[in-house]
């Protein structure tokens, strides 16, 4: 069941929204309305949120009001890692959540993206881990641990920034719970006592072999909510909805919040999965057709019984 779709991921990141061809987010801000009224039109009992942002900015939330989007969501989402890639301290969490709560009184404030990576130490991630579900859990109505699995070197980072430029590349390699090989991080034990109550967000790839050991995991874990992705670009490929299907499927035993993002290439103002659209609709239009496909208005309804 999809109980929430989160529309982009990131969208005040250069990573995942080109600011070059939107520097003022109003095209953003125009694929939100059309995604949100899409979205409640497929079924209305989808919560709608407004893509994590990262970094945590009350003006960014403010910009987005200002364009009418925060008129087309339910929550409002955000994504820290301040031991990793933030300049602020893992004790300002609570602070950080106020700042947005002050600029959107009316709206849930949930926590998308919170993580720890173990590049430096494993021990810090045990550390960063329990400090993080001290300050949040009863703090805001959701959160999702990032992430079940380290990204395999060969895979790549999703991210337009360098190291350069402060990314701290290396770390998108190391955020995960479970080593790439498969194997236990020390913090994994530490994330099973608030597995209930904090959830996991994790990216699945196109066709992921970790799909079926991942539910297996999350299962003996406990977790009850999950946060992934449906790819806008990835069904132009073959065979893209067998893989949808199958993802699905696999998660249907947990409360899924699925985020809505990556624009195909050849649809882009630039030829970039961080691009804006030519076509903002048809962005709202894939999010129509994966609600009524994986959590259509009709099957919240009851069976009406026959005489």
């Amino acid at each position: 069941m999809i109980e929430a779709a989160m529309i982009w991921n990131e969208p005040n990141n250069k990573s995942h929204w080109d600011p070059e061809v939107d520097p003022d987010w109003s095209l953003y801000a125009d694929m939100v309305i059309r995604a949100g009224a899409a979205i409640a039109d497929a079924n209305p009992a989808v919560t709608r949120v407004l893509g994590g942002m990262s970094p945590i900015d009350p003006h960014w939330v403010n910009r987005m009001r200002d364009h009418g989007a925060l008129d087309a969501v339910d929550v409002v989402a955000v994504h820290g890692f301040p031991l990793d890639w933030n300049l602020w301290p893992l004790n300002d969490w609570p602070a950080r959540i106020a700042e947005i709560e002050a600029v959107v009184p009316d709206k849930p404030v949930w926590v998308t993206e919170v993580g720890v990576g173990s590049f430096g130490a494993e021990e810090v991630q045990v550390f960063g881990l329990n400090r993080t579900a001290e300050l949040l859990i009863g703090r805001v109505p959701r959160i999702y641990w990032y992430s079940l699995y380290d990204l395999p070197q060969e895979w790549g980072a999703t991210t337009r920034h360098r190291e350069a430029e402060g990314s701290s590349y290396y770390r998108h390699f190391y955020m995960g719970l479970i080593r790439a090989d498969g194997t236990p991080k020390p913090a994994l034990d530490d994330y099973a006592r608030v597995a209930g109550e904090m959830g996991l967000m994790q990216w699945f790839h196109f066709e992921d072999p970790r799909l079926n050991d991942a539910v297996d995991w999350m299962k003996r874990l406990g977790v009850r909510k999950l946060r992934t992705g449906l790819s806008w670009a990835d069904s132009f490929r073959p065979n893209a909805v067998d893989w949808f299907d199958r993802q699905m499927e696999a998660l249907g035993d947990f409360d899924v919040t699925v985020t809505f993002c990556f624009t195909p290439e050849h649809l882009g103002i630039a030829p970039h999965h961080s691009s804006a659209a030519h076509d903002p609709q048809a962005f709202a239009d894939f999010c129509a057709w994966m609600i009524d496909r994986y959590a259509p208005a009709s099957a919240a309804l009851p069976v009406a019984r026959t005489a």
